[in-house]
């Protein structure tokens, strides 16, 4: 059984906090459970790389308290420290990124963040 499967969504109360910076009402749908993930403060999932193995990731974060209160995640691959990388945002537009994360999950059965967190942690666009 994933970890998903066992997640214990928010209360509304707390899900209410963050519904003004959710956009589309399917992304509110799973936010209630992302600010469950988003409050272990811990997630582990399979990199997906293409015409390759997935490489296993650990994420871990602080949790903030209020939507615009900043989040650090850090994230480490394949359990090596010289692939970890930390990134700074909103706790708002992290749990976003987890809604994404466990959207792929219900359609993929695959842990993983999306190519827009990803291209913001390696700092693509910049």
């Amino acid at each position: 059984m994933s970890a998903f499967e066992q997640l214990q969504p928010a209360s509304g109360q707390q899900a209410n906090v963050y519904l003004p910076y959710i956009q589309g009402s399917a992304k509110r749908n799973f936010l209630p459970f992302a600010i469950g993930l988003y409050q272990k403060g811990v997630l582990e999932g399979q990199r997906k790389i293409e015409g390759s193995e997935n490489i296993p990731f650990a994420a871990s974060w602080n949790i903030a308290s209020l939507p615009s209160d900043l989040t650090r995640c850090r994230i480490q691959f394949d359990g090596n420290a010289e692939l970890t990388y930390e990134i700074m945002m909103a706790s708002f537009e992290y749990v976003n990124f987890l809604i994404e994360v466990i959207e792929n999950y219900k359609r993929y059965r695959v842990t993983d963040f999306s190519q827009t967190f990803y291209r913001k942690l390696l700092r693509i666009d910049e």
